[in-house]
């Protein structure tokens, strides 16, 4: 006997409460509790339950086997530095990113390498089977073990996963797939958790790698729940602008492998195309002893990447002057404004401050306060940077420059670019002497950012 209920789902953290509430009680956000029918099950057979039980033996953990391979090269080194490896076998990974960035380029172009040994399914409920193999042929895939289903019923995907066993499939994209027994719309918080469920038990089963498209809404994450991103083994984000052609792949989870490596891929007209020297690619073009620029040295996981930043401080026109950056926060730019004023003595109160990192990446990393604060000092005391100069270090509230870790990377990255001067934390410095004098690099070690200003 089943009975119908209502519950309200949280579509920030996935929360089930039994009433509406303006505010989340578990993730404190605010209207995002949507209503829900729900079937509770009563009566369960006791039979069916205790054969269930002794069903379930577990096992030793010398016992499991890990003679066969583990992992899949995807014929992208990009893609499985990313992966951690390659593909892993019964992993359930969600792919997404902004409409039209390449997610479904890159799934297809994968199958191409992976088709010569392995049976891939491609699943698409988007598009039908005519259009997936026009862009199939458009993108050079001709792979004869590529199998195409064009299909949205989500048990009708299980079963055909079951019933042909492929050794890979590709789901595209999660917010079309439903299941009959849901009364709400495709796209929906259920629909979309339940769908990730029946998938994930498949793949975990059958140890069939599963990998899922997922939209993203206006605030750029995965449409949906955040328990979604709590069911999947891996979450990749394809980050960049579309009117740009360079492409960054980044994992914001992986239960096999690191979440702070990259991967850096161009969009061309034959797909993407990996990008094995984001280095160059970041630096191509760049101005040349101008004042506002400096090459910033940061860390991406285990690859040392050199970026430009681009610094404006103009004259203000409002009570207020605006601070706006692009692919740095917003709010760290702010506090390195009220350090340079207060410690270095340049006044940026009265001056609007625009900061812009070159390419689409986004420095999170604390290393790169250095040449950001670099650069505004460069725009508002109007001196030219040396095109030949790289910065890295933490900014303290005190002015200090901190040290970071992986100084002797990012020299080596520097010197192996052409650059001649590196200003770094002092204390970073003593360590660096001996690898800057075999790469013949000039290291400039500072304690303060009135000392870093003085040694542009």
């Amino acid at each position: 006997m089943a009975k119908s209920s209502v519950v309200f789902v949280c579509s920030e953290c996935g929360n089930e409460t039994g009433k509406w509430y303006g505010k989340c009680p578990a993730c404190g956000q605010w209207n995002t509790l949507t209503e829900m029918s729900a079937v509770s099950s009563i009566h369960a057979s006791s039979k069916s339950a205790s054969s269930a039980i002794m069903s379930v033996t577990p096992k030793k953990l010398d016992d499991i086997d890990l003679s066969e391979e583990l992992r899949y090269d995807t014929g992208l080194a990009e893609l499985n530095r990313v992966l951690g490896g390659g593909i892993v076998k019964g992993s359930l990974v969600l792919l997404g990113g902004d409409p039209g960035i390449g997610k479904s380029t890159l799934l297809l172009q994968i199958c191409q390498h992976l088709g010569n040994q392995l049976k891939i399914l491609y699943v698409s409920g988007e598009e039908s089977a005519r259009q997936l193999r026009l862009r199939a042929q458009r993108l050079g895939v001709t792979s004869e073990n590529l199998l195409v289903l064009s299909e949205t019923d989500c048990e009708a995907v299980a079963n055909c996963i079951r019933c042909d066993t492929p050794d890979m499939v590709i789901i595209d994209s999660i917010q079309t797939m439903n299941l009959k027994g849901i009364t709400s719309s495709p796209g929906s918080i259920v629909q979309i958790r339940e769908c990730t469920n029946a998938l994930m038990y498949v793949a975990k089963s059958l140890e069939i790698p599963i990998f899922l498209v997922g939209h993203v809404n206006k605030d750029g994450n995965i449409a949906g729940p955040k328990v979604l991103e709590h069911i999947v083994d891996a979450v990749l984000y394809f980050e960049g602008d579309r009117n740009l052609s360079y492409r960054i792949l980044r994992a914001a989870k992986n239960r096999f492998g690191s979440t702070n490596e990259i991967g850096v891929f161009e969009m061309g007209q034959d797909g993407l195309r990996q990008v094995e020297n984001p280095s160059m690619m970041l630096l191509s073009g760049r101005p040349i002893n101008v004042p506002g620029t400096c090459v910033a040295c940061v860390i991406e996981g285990t690859r040392p990447i050199l970026s430009e930043v681009q610094a404006l401080a103009a004259a203000s026109y409002y009570n207020n002057p605006l601070r706006m950056s692009a692919g740095f926060d917003n709010r760290r730019v702010s506090m390195l404004l009220a350090v340079l004023e207060k410690r270095a003595g340049y006044h940026f109160s009265k001056v609007d401050a625009y900061v812009n990192v070159v390419g689409g990446l986004k420095l999170d990393e604390p290393a790169a306060d250095l040449p950001v604060a670099l650069a505004l000092i460069s725009s508002l005391a109007d001196i030219n940077v040396d095109g030949g100069t790289a910065a890295f270090g933490e900014i303290g509230l005190a002015g200090e420059i901190r040290a970071v870790t992986g100084a002797q990377m990012r020299v080596r990255e520097a010197a192996r670019l052409g650059l001649t001067r590196c200003i770094l934390p002092a204390h970073n410095a003593k360590s660096c002497y001996t690898e800057a004098k075999e790469v013949g690099i000039e290291l400039i070690g500072v304690r303060t950012v009135r000392e870093a200003a003085e040694a542009l």
